[in-house]
């Protein structure tokens, strides 16, 4: 998504390209599943606190714009 590479990064050495949370191990896709499964983005953060707060809000804001864009297309 654009605008997120500095939340975002994906190397081969880490997790094996796996997106994650910049500064982390954590895969997005965390973040995701939880809130699936109906988990809070306090309890998230509490799970895995090296993501940052703005780093969660970054990306769900990015995946609304991302939502509202194809919904009005």
């Amino acid at each position: 998504m654009k605008g997120l590479e500095s939340v975002i990064t994906s190397q081969q050495d880490i997790l094996g390209g796996t997106p994650v949370f910049s500064g982390t191990r954590v895969p997005v896709q965390n973040l995701l599943d939880s809130l699936e499964a109906g988990d809070s983005i306090d309890l998230f953060l509490y799970d895995f606190p090296t993501v940052k707060r703005s780093q969660a809000v970054a990306i769900l804001e990015a995946v609304k714009c991302e939502l509202l864009e194809v919904a009005t297309a």
